[in-house]
């Protein structure tokens, strides 16, 4: 990390002006790390990936984009190696932290409108003059990109569920189904992964995009279907289909011609139902193999997306294997099995969640009852080793930034997670009353105290449990209180 923060100055330099500051920036998804440069005129990002090619795509779309005046980052510049690249700051507002801020307010709706709107654009008007063979990977979403995406749901989701089918048929169904939607009449650039996270919205209230070096030629339904039925965004019936009638008058608008809106509609429902399940094999895949448990908990909501479409919408294309696999997904049983339990009123279990240090001893269990964990915090790097963080804690944000960034505290706690969720749930069914769970470290100051944040709000959002959380070492200099 400071080898690449060296070389985001040296480029800075080398441009006429060190920043004042350079601040890391969470980890999204991907390998890319982000910075904010702190410059005497304001402010920038960095950008620092070893995926070369992937820069130099989303680079040539973000200066193809400018010159159509589309709502995209500009380019400052970038460094011989093309590993790192400085854009505009558009921000840290997303459209869906306004959807989570606000809920279902007319300015929330009017934001996703604007979005499709520039959607529309950016699809018809990038894809005037866009060199294709400059993608990253494919150059259109044709039926093998669909086929990819519909064998990622097999093998990630639908496989784990040890349910019995015909593979044969199903593969027949995919195929079919992959011919189908590659049948459109329109074409135009596809953002691919267009979901409201990847929208920044301005202090003027404009939006602007980011995250499209995936992009490709292809169908538009696709883009509209990602961010309309976002799992996250969890947006309601009536707002889903007067959304899809805004971005289609956009479309029209863009184009210059009306569309066959019975046709634009039905493969606008096949795009859906490949997202649906495109998204319930990426949260397979990080839930059920990588055992994150933030992807597991998402499972029920995108189950409940797919279990309205299919109930409500049409295909237009006969699946009979397809859709007996489809109702396995979407039955009792399966939502049952990735649903968690949830405390009620009745529900007698209080879970004592503590940090500690261990030159002080383990906390003792008032309750009586003995057992529960407690978990050793030492074989993960020490923050309280680097001088700038040594009057800090784990609250701090500098420290919760590098724990998350620059250590595996993220494994740790998914592994953590793994083992605390089976007693919680046990117990839940069987009455228990307590739990203590303890995080220990060398001075109960950093990574304890983080750790026990992080597992007290892991339950408390999954499972609804009264927890009570106590920081021993901090609590007793007065340091931190009881409220996150």
């Amino acid at each position: 990390m400071i080898a690449v923060i060296d070389a985001i100055r040296d480029l800075c330099i080398s441009m006429g002006e060190a920043p004042l500051d350079i601040e890391v920036l969470p980890q999204s998804g991907s390998d890319r790390r982000y910075f904010r440069l702190h410059l005497k005129g304001g402010t920038c990002i960095a950008t620092y990936g070893n995926n070369i090619p992937e820069n130099d795509t989303f680079m040539y779309f973000s200066e193809h984009f400018r010159e159509k005046a589309l709502p995209v980052p500009a380019l400052i510049g970038w460094n011989e190696e093309r590993t790192i690249y400085l854009q505009e700051d558009l921000g840290d507002i997303s459209l869906l932290n306004k959807l989570e801020e606000e809920g279902l307010t007319d300015n929330v709706y009017a934001l996703f409108k604007q979005s499709l709107h520039s959607l529309a654009q950016l699809q018809v008007k990038g894809h005037e003059g866009l060199d294709y063979t400059r993608c990253l990977t494919n150059q259109e979403f044709g039926k093998q990109a669909i086929m990819a995406d519909l064998l990622y749901f097999k093998y990630y989701f639908l496989d784990a569920l040890r349910k019995p089918y015909d593979k044969q048929k199903l593969i027949d169904d995919f195929e079919a189904l992959s011919t189908y939607l590659t049948h459109t009449e329109y074409k135009y650039f596809m953002f691919r992964d267009f979901q409201s996270r990847n929208i920044l919205i301005r202090e003027s209230g404009n939006v602007f995009f980011i995250d499209y070096q995936g992009g490709m030629r292809g169908a538009p339904q696709y883009d509209a279907a990602s961010m309309i039925w976002q799992a996250r965004a969890n947006l309601p019936d009536n707002w889903k289909e007067r959304l899809l009638n805004d971005y289609i008058d956009s479309f029209e608008q863009t184009i210059g011609q009306p569309v066959d809106r019975a046709i634009f509609k039905s493969q606008y429902n096949g795009y859906v139902l490949i997202r649906l399940l495109q998204v319930l094999g990426a949260y397979g895949f990080r839930g059920l193999f990588e055992r994150k448990a933030q992807f597991l908990t998402s499972i029920p909501q995108a189950l409940n997306n797919l279990r309205w479409f299919i109930d409500n919408q049409s295909l237009g294309i006969a699946v009979p294997e397809f859709r007996k696999v489809l109702d396995i997904c979407v039955s009792d049983e399966i939502l049952e099995r990735f649903t968690p339990l949830t405390a009620t009123p009745e529900t007698p279990l209080t879970i004592r969640v503590n940090s500690f240090s261990f030159r002080k001893g383990i906390p003792t269990d008032d309750s009586g009852n003995g057992g529960g964990f407690v978990f050793d915090c030492r074989g993960i790097l020490n923050p309280g080793r680097q001088e700038e963080f040594k009057v800090l804690t784990g609250r701090d944000k500098e420290v919760k930034d590098y724990l998350e960034q620059q250590t595996r505290m993220p494994e740790f706690l998914n592994s953590v997670f793994d083992v605390v969720d089976i007693t919680v749930e046990d117990y839940m069914k069987r009455g228990f009353e307590s739990l203590v769970i303890s995080f220990g470290c060398t001075g109960g100051q950093h990574r304890s105290v983080y750790a026990a944040d992080a597992l007290a709000r892991h339950l408390r959002n999954k499972y609804k449990v009264p927890v009570v959380l106590q920081h021993v070492e901090q609590e007793a200099k007065n340091w931190v209180n009881n409220k996150y």
